[in-house]
């Protein structure tokens, strides 16, 4: 399937960059700092499950720990895929190509949390 990559229109202030994006062209600017501190609080889960392992702790308490990190992630990439939603798919001016853009997004999110 062809993949079609759309970025939000840039603002006025916006600085070209690399291969001539917008400086700020993530559609989760908005969320970017609540996407940010519930990685770092992922990324505390992560530790505090490594420590358990190394302690050897019941096994059906390190599981729990896993399925609430995995959780964890399935929600911050909900946010992104509904941030790239709004930001992104709905701008397309082509009909077709934001068919496109949405399903190989859901595609490829559904891909890694199933």
């Amino acid at each position: 399937m062809m993949s079609v990559k759309l970025v939000p229109e840039p603002s006025d202030d916006a600085q070209a960059v690399d291969a001539g994006q917008p400086a700020s062209s993530a559609s989760y600017a908005n969320d970017k700092a609540k996407i940010l501190a519930r990685l770092r609080r992922m990324e505390g889960q992560v530790r505090g499950v490594q420590r358990m392992v190394e302690e050897d702790k019941y096994c059906v308490d390190v599981l729990t720990q896993i399925s609430s990190i995995i959780a964890a992630g399935r929600a911050v990439g909900l946010l992104v895929l509904e941030d790239h939603i709004r930001g992104c798919v709905v701008n397309a001016t082509d009909g077709e190509v934001m068919v496109t853009e949405l399903t190989d997004a859901i595609e490829r999110f559904t891909r890694s949390v199933g």
